[in-house]
């Protein structure tokens, strides 16, 4: 798997712009072959942060939506950024849920 993330910083006029075709990306992007999910967060913290969260199968799915059409819209939206953006493309290699969180509670109640 590989989490792809964007982190801009969008002027506060442009922000209700770039969320509506950032979240009308997402939406279409999570019917690409490939695509297990893709969000759009806005930072509580720091207010004109958008992040847009991506996660695909494999690189080679990844590659083929950075190559496509419909990616360039974000590309479009990323040069709005009064900053650089943050760009990051993770490959994971395992991933859990709750049970691990299960096994760490448990391991340190055996201590006590």
């Amino acid at each position: 798997m590989v989490r792809a993330t964007i982190r801009i910083l969008i002027p506060p006029k442009r922000r209700g712009e770039v969320l509506e075709i950032l979240s009308s990306f997402a939406e279409r992007s999570r019917f690409e072959p490939g695509c297990i999910s893709c969000r759009v967060y806005r930072d509580v913290e720091v207010g004109p942060v958008i992040l847009l969260d991506q996660l695909w199968k494999s690189g080679e799915a990844l590659e083929c939506h950075l190559q496509s059409e419909e990616f360039r819209k974000v590309l479009l939206v990323v040069e709005m950024s009064l900053e650089s953006p943050e760009v990051r493309f993770e490959e994971i290699s395992r991933s859990s849920g709750m049970e691990t969180i299960e096994r760490a509670r448990n391991a340190h109640a055996g201590e006590g």
